[in-house]
């Protein structure tokens, strides 16, 4: 009787096995490595992907139709600021809607300098994406000096390695520098191979915002490779471009330096923003001397006449080096201190105070700007040339160099939005600068690859069910400079951890993400 049982039942016993709870069917499947696109279903069942391939025998809870549509891994976005902005919005609109599930932060040497603490709430509060992170040496060096302008003593070094040691075992996946922000910017590179050494020991890797992306570009590269080579780790080189019109065109210059490096066996990547405009604070406009100690001290200096004067007449240098007449290029992003400047220039700011047309006032409008705590900016300077030249180097990611974006506040870079769509669309559909696949590749396995982020950036059977389903031919980045505020379209879902949360093209307000650690977290349980 009991055998008679077990055969009656087995057929409903394989049935339950084999169901997954959803199946998304008749889509083009680029599955992250490079390779080109097939026909064929994904099945998705506890969070994992449980099957790829023609799976009419299967059944699912839910079932998506994704004919005439791309199936292909969530994107990661390798390079983000997302701190403190999780907390107001944990939706994380803006990245899932340009198909991002996957983000890494505490980039530039900026970071949260107790990343257990910092794993733990995330992990509680729950956001709608998953989040990697950096330590940040800024943070680090602030935390044991603040931002005092000299070299550490050894018992400062000691302590500095002690937060990186501690930081690579609660779960960072390398150590950031930003070598253009205090106090980074005061460091040799001595004490950055240091640190490195740390994160080698854990299987980190180094990430850099170079101490210089335009005229000295070539010797900060050259330090960014010493870096890896001596401290024995791999090196990501963040948001790599050619800032200035002086500039313009060295990207034949820069580039071989990245491609010799990996010819001679140093693991070298970089990342890019397909933009001609960067976005960071108004001080790195100002002599970096000046900006020790905090505020009050950069008020102090400021205070000073001749120091004022010295100044402004640095920031007329650096600008004539650019060949422009105004600050036009330098576009204010979010002012606290006065929101009705945000979305001008600072040649408009100027002339909305009612100034003269000069450089000189325009200097004095920045100085003013910075004794009332700085700005976030825009700054327009890049050549579109250098742009698809860095775009067509194939150990290049792509990254928003964002954060997550409180809808409609200040005036933000566009990269915010519409990263991805707008490689998608200008880049691949439009420009043909490079495949479908091969951007795909650059946005899924290649940074899991790099940033070891383990069971992501392919689509396979057993690894996390981060997924993004697309239109190629609608997908289109919206955002703009003028009108930054507005989402990328083309994107009809976008399941994290097995969870639809971007159903039809809107967040349905689901947050299954979760912290990916480093592969240090999991050698020292």
């Amino acid at each position: 009787m009991k055998l008679v049982l077990v055969i009656l039942f087995l057929p409903f016993i394989s049935y339950s096995q084999n169901t997954a709870d959803i199946i998304i069917r008749n889509g083009k499947i680029i599955n992250g490595t490079g390779n080109s696109w097939y026909y064929g279903d994904v099945a998705i069942k506890d969070g994992k992907i449980l099957k790829i391939g023609k799976l009419n025998n299967e059944h699912a809870t839910k079932e998506l139709d994704a004919t005439g549509l791309i199936i292909a891994p969530g994107f990661i976005d390798v390079h983000t600021h997302i701190e403190g902005d999780e907390v107001q919005n944990p939706l994380a609109t803006n990245f899932l809607m340009d198909g991002v599930t996957t983000v890494v932060t505490g980039n530039c040497g900026s970071s949260k300098a107790d990343l257990n603490k910092y794993f733990t709430m995330l992990d509680s509060m729950k956001l709608s994406i998953n989040v990697a992170s950096l330590i940040g040496h800024n943070t680090v060096r602030r935390a044991v000096m603040g931002t005092a302008n000299r070299h550490p003593t050894t018992d400062e070094l000691n302590k500095m390695k002690l937060l990186v040691d501690q930081a690579m075992k609660d779960g960072a996946v390398g150590l950031s520098t930003g070598l253009i922000y205090i106090p980074g910017t005061y460091t040799k590179t001595e004490e950055i191979v240091e640190l490195a050494k740390i994160a080698s020991k854990y299987n980190g890797l180094y990430a850099s915002h170079m101490r210089s992306e335009s005229d000295s570009v070539v010797q900060a590269i050259q330090e960014a490779l010493r870096v890896g080579r001596e401290a024995k780790l791999p090196v990501e080189i963040s948001h790599f471009k050619l800032s200035g019109q002086q500039n313009w065109g060295r990207s034949k210059e820069t580039l071989p330096l990245v491609i010799n490096a990996r010819n001679e066996g140093l693991d070298v990547t970089i990342d890019q923003y397909p933009y001609t405009a960067s976005s960071t604070n108004l001080g790195t406009l100002l002599p970096d001397e000046v900006l020790a100690d905090g505020q009050d001290s950069i008020n102090a200096r400021l205070g000073n006449a001749a120091t004022r004067e010295y100044v402004k007449k640095a920031m007329i240098k650096s600008l004539k080096k650019r060949r422009l007449k105004h600050f036009s290029y330098a576009v204010i992003a979010y002012f606290k201190a006065d929101t009705t400047m945000n979305g001008k220039s600072i040649e408009q700011a100027n002339l909305a105070k009612g100034r003269k047309h000069t450089l000189k006032e325009e200097a004095e409008t920045i100085v003013e700007m910075m004794e009332k705590g700085g700005a976030s900016m825009v700054f327009h300077g890049m050549s579109e040339d250098d742009v698809k030249n860095i775009m067509r180097y194939p150990y290049n990611m792509f990254a928003s160099d964002a954060s997550i974006r409180i809808f409609n506040e200040g005036a933000p870079h566009p990269r915010g939005y519409g990263t991805n769509a707008r490689v998608l669309s200008k880049y691949v559909r439009d420009e043909k600068v490079i495949t479908l696949e091969e951007a795909i590749r650059r946005m899924t396995s290649l940074p899991a690859q790099k940033f070891q982020l383990k069971d992501r950036g392919l689509l396979k059977e057993g690894y996390a069910a981060d997924v993004v389903v697309f239109d190629e031919n609608k997908v289109q980045d919206l955002s703009t400079y003028d009108k930054p505020h507005q989402y990328t379209i083309g994107f009809k879902y976008v399941i994290v951890n097995g969870v639809i949360t971007i159903d039809n093209g809107q967040h349905n307000g689901n947050r299954s993400g979760m912290t990916l650690k480093g592969q240090s977290f999991e050698t020292s349980l």
